[in-house]
């Protein structure tokens, strides 16, 4: 099944929770990044967001003391938790002692930016790194020249019914011989993003692009809240709302609709919805057959894809024929 295509003008393709996009930093250090963009609120959890470490493990023993650490991949410890930022130099300094390596910690002044992190994954061929805790996968060497197709397959799970086996970025149409998993991939929101590093730069995931917004909502009492605020039908099945608000009228209504809803006891799901770049690929996703959409943004093109399974860790693998790429492959059933 064809999902639709990418470009990768970079060369470097990231494999990502479409939903957290709104985390990545690009070039600037992830210390700037709004804890908001999150969906996070706890100020105890902010402050350790907005304090973590990163750390360098160095030293003779510094790769096989991270192999054997095994907490995150190649010889770097990315996003350590400002209440761990003591204790864990001191873990790790006595694993050392116990396992006999000659290794350490070195903590860095400043924050690797996402895009450098890229990088360094790429150039170790580490397969991937985190993003505040979440596992995203990075590969180097897809063609920059012209636009590759991502497919899926699909399978008969009997009780859980014809769902995706899998997603591939299709480099060459070459008979695999060999394959190797980069990593797995964290998804908190059901989807999945297939983009290119330099583009994820100029990704806007919750600010408007056009200074507009819409207001949806969808469940058990919708239709009554619609009648209360006098709310339209959106394209979308069951789903009411308004669309293409200024900011300020949208923000108004939501939050409108949202007291009415908490001061009756009301069920329903209410969505605030920007036209940022995840709003215009999301609202593509939902009207399409195969759950996918494509956007172009920093030069590239940039596609989404729901799961068909939720969230979970999702393994993906490099597949190749000799050493020729022949795609990038993640595999949804099964998953953890």
């Amino acid at each position: 099944m064809r999902l639709g295509q990418i470009t990768c003008p970079s060369g470097h393709l990231v494999v990502a929770d479409g939903g957290y996009l709104g985390a990545w930093s690009g070039e600037r250090s992830p210390a700037e990044i709004d804890p908001v963009l999150l969906n996070i609120d706890d100020p105890k959890l902010i402050r350790e967001i907005t304090g973590a470490v990163d750390f360098d493990i160095v030293g003779p023993h510094a790769e096989q003391a991270a192999a054997a650490y095994d907490r995150q991949a190649g010889v770097f410890l990315y996003d350590i938790p400002k209440s761990h930022v003591d204790k864990m130099p001191r873990d790790f300094a006595e694993f050392c002692h116990e396992q006999g390596f000659d290794a350490r910690t070195e903590a860095r002044e400043e924050r690797v930016p996402h895009r450098e992190r890229v990088r360094r994954s790429v150039t170790r061929g580490d397969g991937g790194f985190i993003i505040f805790g979440v596992p995203v996968v990075a590969v180097g060497g897809l063609p920059t020249d012209r636009p590759l197709p991502v497919e899926a397959t699909e399978q008969d799970y009997g009780e859980d019914g014809v769902r995706l086996k899998d997603m591939s970025v299709r480099v060459s149409e070459e008979p695999v011989t060999r394959t190797e998993l980069l990593g797995r991939v964290g998804v908190d929101w059901a989807r999945l993003s297939f983009a290119d590093a330099d583009a994820l730069s100029s990704w806007r995931h919750l600010k408007p692009v056009d200074g507009q917004a819409d207001v949806a909502f969808w469940g058990r009492d919708a239709e009554e809240a619609a009648a209360a605020h006098e709310a339209s039908p959106l394209s979308e099945a069951d789903v009411y709302g308004w669309e293409n608000l200024g900011l300020e009228e949208a923000i108004e209504r939501y939050e409108t609709v949202e007291t009415w809803q908490l001061a009756n006891d009301k069920r329903m799901k209410l969505d605030f919805r920007p036209h940022s770049h995840h709003w215009q690929v999301m609202r593509d996703v939902r009207a399409s057959e195969t759950a996918s959409g494509v956007i172009e943004v920093g030069g590239a093109q940039i596609l989404f894809a729901m799961t068909s399974w939720g969230d979970g860790f999702y393994p993906t693998y490099a597949d190749y024929a000799g050493d020729q790429l022949v795609a990038i492959r993640t595999v949804l059933d099964g998953h953890v």
